[in-house]
This record gives structure tokens, sequence and C-alpha cells, in this order.
């Protein structure tokens, strides 16, 4: 039985946002949920770096447990954003239930997907990178 005194630990994960760059690109590396009420930081993040017009941007979306639609309309956004500034913009999403959304959707008709950071890199001139997402001879 619980006394008044008693604490409750209550543990909120926000969602992170590490940006770096590979080349002439940006690569964003989303951790955590992406919803109503975290999708604004992701839009502020996405403007900050395209702002700086970079030669494309990928999201890496590996390390995200759950999108709602005000996620994919930033996406959505960042996709525009990229298009206004002739830069590319691609997605790194590996997991099922996120790609099913991105295909129930029919988003995966319209982003460019791919199942690591390794594979949407492989074509970008100065990105180079380990199989593991890092900068090759950077610390991993």
């Amino acid at each position: 039985m619980r006394t008044g005194s008693e604490l409750a630990l209550v543990l909120v994960i926000e969602p992170t946002f590490e940006v770096a760059e590979f080349g002439r690109w940006a690569v964003m590396r989303v951790t955590g949920e992406i919803d109503m009420a975290t999708a604004p930081r992701l839009r502020q993040h996405v403007q900050t770096v395209t702002a700086r017009k970079p030669a494309g941007l990928v999201l890496d979306l590996d390390r995200v447990d759950f999108i709602d639609s005000t996620g994919l309309g930033v996406m959505v956004g960042a996709a525009k954003r990229m298009r206004m500034i002739d830069g590319g913009f691609r997605i790194v999403c590996s997991q099922p239930h996120l790609n099913s959304l991105f295909e129930i959707t029919r988003l995966n008709e319209v982003f460019d997907l791919y199942e690591s950071l390794e594979d949407a890199l492989s074509n970008v001139e100065g990105a180079n990178i380990d199989s593991a997402g890092n900068s090759e001879g950077a610390p991993a």
C-alpha cells in the first residue's frame, strides 16, 4: 500500500536530433516519437538545416518509435523545402511498422526511402561512411 509521501518516477523521453554533414549533404538522426507535441521541434531543426542550403537532406528515422500525421506533414514540408533549393531529400527507415505507414499513406511514392544511411549516401560525393553510419576516420 502506498502512502502519500511516496513519489512515482516518471521518465519522459523527448525526441533528440543529431545533425551531421556528409560531403555537402546534411544528415539528421532522429530518436523518439514524432507527434503533435514534438513535430514543431523537428520542423525547427529542418528549417535551420535547410537555411544552410545543403545539396541534400537525409532524415534517419531508424531510432524513431512512432510518427503521427503531424510528423508526416513535417516530412512533406521538408521535402518541399529541399525541392525549392534544388536539393535532394531522402529518408532512412528500416522499421517495418514505419515502412507500413509510408505505404498506407502512399508517401513511399513521394519520398526516396532507404534501408540504411550507407545506402542513402552511397552516391553522394564526399560522403565516406562505414556500415555503422559513421564518417570514415571518425570515432564510432
